[in-house]
C-alpha cells in the first residue's frame, strides 16, 4: 500500500541535505574529504567502502541488499580517485552489474530497473560536471520509477510505485542536492486507485502465493564456489534470492521460501553464519519481488498507532539489541543490564509523562517488590498496571498485542494473556559447580532452563540448547523467538533455527540479537 515509499514523497529524508550541511560547500567539481587540523585525509573510497560494509551487514530485505551493491560499486569506482563525473558513471555501471549478478531471477519494475536507467542516463550524459551527471542519473531514475506500475502487476493492482526504487531516487536526489545545491522537484507518489487483478492489462490474474518466510543471514569464511552453490540451493528452495558481498570479507544472503530451516542449513554449509533473521509475512498483503520493502509481521503490530488513550509502556530490557527491540515497538526502556532496584523502577515510572503506564518488568524484580512499586507509583494523576512478564521474550509477546485504542484494563489483560501463554526458557553456561534439581553441573556445562528451573545439563552447551528446544516444543508451539545473548557461541543461532526446521516443521522461528549478558539465549514459545 505504498509503505515506506509514501514517506519519501517530496524528498522525505533527502530534505535534510537541502540548503545546508554538506550542500553548503558543494560545487560542481570533485567530492573528497580534505585533511584538516592534522587529521589524515579520508578518501571517497574509505567512506564508500565503510558504507558498503555497513549496508551489507545491516540490510533488511531485497532493497537494502541491492543498495549495498550500489555503495560497493561506488567504493570500487573511486578506489584510486575522488568521486567525479566519470567515476560516478563507472560507479552506477558497476553497481548495476553487481546487482544483476547477485539476483537469481531479476524482475523488472523494481529498484533493479530504476538503477539500470540511472546508470544508462549517467552514461549518456555528455557533461563533464559531477553535478550534471548526478542530475542525469536522478532524472533517469525518476522517469523509470514512474513506469514501474506498468511493468509489475502487483504494483499496478495496488496503485503504487515500487518502494525500494523510490528510496533509490531519494538518495540520487540527495547527491544532486549536495553537488548542485538545488533539490529536484518530484511528483507526489501518492497511492492511486488500484486496478483489480481480474481487469488488469492483458487480463492478468495474480494468485495468492503460499505462506512463506523471509530468511536473511550474514556469511563469513566462504569463497566464490561455496557462494555459487548457496545461490543455487536457495534458488531451489524459494525465490527473491540475493547473495551479495561488501567487496571485502562479508556476505549477505536473502531468500523467500517455505522451508526456513533448509535455507539456514544451506548457509551453514557455505560458511560461518551470523545475524540470522527469519520472519513470516502475509503474502496477500506484501509484494514478494526484488526491491520490495517487506513489512514484517512480528513486531509491526506492537507499534503505537493513533488512539484516544494517553498511555505509555515501560519495559525493563537487558542488552542493547533487546532495548532497541522494545523501543522500536513503542516502549520506554529501563536498562536492566545490572541489578534493577525497586527504587530505580519507581523513578522510571514517575518519569513517564503518561496518565496510564503499563509496566513490563521482564523478570527484573520479585513479585513482592513489584506490588510495592505499583502501590507507590499510583496517584491521582497516574494509573499504573504491572504486567506478569517474567522474561524479555514474554515482554515482546505482550507488546505484539498492545493496542492503545482499547481501554487500559482490556489492553493490560490482552498483553498479560500473551505473556502468560508464552512458554519461556534460557540457555546458560554454568559459572561454577552446583547442585540443581536435575543433578550436579560443573563450571562450563550448558544449562537449559524452563522458567527458573534447570531441566537440562550437558557438557556441550550447543547440545544443551538443542535438548532444551525439544523439551519446550514437546508440548506444541507455532512461533519460537530466539533472543541471542552477547556471549552466544558463533553459529549457535543457525544451529538452533535449523534444528527447529528439521524436527518441528511448520514452526515459525524469529531470531533477534539481544546482547544480554547471562543468558546465551532466551527462548519464547507461543
Amino acid at each position: 500500500d505504498g509503505g515506506a515509499a509514501s514517506s519519501a514523497r517530496d524528498g522525505g529524508a533527502a530534505s535534510s541535505a537541502r540548503d545546508g550541511g554538506a550542500a553548503s560547500s558543494a560545487h560542481d567539481g570533485d567530492l573528497a574529504m580534505p585533511a584538516d587540523d592534522g587529521f589524515a585525509a579520508i578518501s571517497a573510497h574509505d567512506v564508500a567502502a565503510a558504507m558498503a560494509r555497513g549496508a551489507t551487514l545491516g540490510a533488511r530485505g531485497n532493497s537494502g541488499i541491492i543498495l549495498s551493491q550500489v555503495l560497493r560499486g561506488i567504493a570500487e569506482a573511486v578506489r584510486h580517485e575522488p568521486l567525479t563525473a566519470e567515476t560516478l558513471r563507472d560507479a552506477l555501471r558497476r553497481g548495476s552489474a553487481l546487482v544483476r549478478d547477485a539476483l537469481s531471477e531479476p524482475i523488472e519494475g523494481t529498484i533493479l530497473t530504476v538503477l539500470d536507467y540511472a546508470a544508462a542516463s549517467a552514461a549518456d550524459c555528455p557533461d563533464t560536471s559531477l553535478a550534471e551527471v548526478a542530475v542525469a542519473a536522478a532524472d533517469g531514475a525518476a522517469k523509470a520509477l514512474g513506469d514501474t506500475p506498468s511493468q509489475l502487476g502487483v504494483l499496478r493492482e495496488a496503485g503504487v510505485v515500487d518502494a525500494g526504487a523510490r528510496g533509490l531516487v531519494v538518495l540520487l536526489d540527495c547527491l544532486v542536492s549536495v553537488t548542485l545545491g538545488e533539490f529536484p522537484t518530484r511528483p507526489e507518489y501518492t497511492p492511486r486507485d488500484p486496478v483489480p487483478a481480474q481487469v488488469a492489462e492483458n487480463n492478468e490474474v495474480t494468485g495468492s502465493p503460499a505462506p512463506q518466510y523471509e530468511v536473511m543471514y550474514l556469511l563469513a569464511d566462504t569463497d566464490q564456489d561455496q557462494l555459487a552453490r548457496l545461490r543455487a540451493r536457495l534458488t531451489e528452495l524459494g525465490d527473491s534470492v540475493v547473495v551479495v558481498g561488501d567487496g571485502d570479507s562479508s556476505w549477505s544472503a536473502h531468500v523467500h521460501c517455505a522451508d526456513a530451516g533448509a535455507a539456514v542449513e544451506a548457509g551453514l554449509a557455505a560458511g560461518q553464519l551470523s545475524g540470522i533473521r527469519i520472519e513470516s509475512f502475509a503474502p496477500a498483503k506484501h509484494d514478494m519481488t526484488p526491491g520490495h520493502l517487506v513489512t514484517h509481521t512480528t513486531m509491526d503490530s506492537a507499534k503505537e498507532t493513533d488512539g484516544p488513550a494517553d498511555r505509555g509502556i515501560l519495559a525493563v530490557a537487558a542488552g542493547d539489541g533487546a532495548a532497541e527491540l522494545f523501543e522500536d515497538a513503542g516502549a520506554v526502556v529501563l536498562a536492566g543490564d545490572g541489578a534493577v532496584t525497586a527504587a530505580a523502577l519507581l523513578d522510571a515510572i514517575r518519569a513517564m509523562p503518561n496518565r496510564e503506564v503499563l509496566v513490563l518488568p521482564n523478570g527484573a524484580l520479585p513479585a513482592h517488590d513489584l506490588v510495592a512499586v505499583g502501590v507507590a507509583a499510583r496517584d491521582a494523576h497516574r494509573d499504573v498496571l504491572l504486567l506478569p512478564s517474567a522474561s524479555m521474550v514474554q515482554g515482546l509477546a505482550a507488546l505484539a498485542v498492545h493496542d492503545r485504542g482499547r481501554i487500559a484494563v482490556d489492553d493490560a489483560f490482552a498483553m498479560s494473556e500473551a505473556a502468560a501463554t508464552t512458554r519461556w526458557g534460557s540457555l546458560r553456561a554454568a559459572q561454577e559447580r552446583a547442585l540443581t534439581m536435575v543433578g550436579t553441573c560443573e563450571a562450563g556445562d550448558g544449562l537449559g532452563l524452563v522458567g527458573h528451573d534447570v531441566v537440562v545439563i550437558d557438557h556441550d552447551v550447543r547440545a544443551a540448547g538443542l535438548t532444551l528446544l525439544d523439551r519446550m516444543l514437546a508440548f506444541g508451539g507455532e512461533l519460537v523467538t530466539l533472543l541471542m545473548g552477547a556471549a552466544a557461541p558463533d553459529g549457535l543461532a543457525g544451529e538452533l533455527a535449523a534444528h527447529i526446521g528439521e524436527s518441528f516443521p511448520g514452526v515459525e522461528v524469529t531470531v533477534y540479537s539481544g546482547g544480554q549478558h547471562g543468558d546465551l539465549v532466551q527462548i519464547g514459545v507461543e
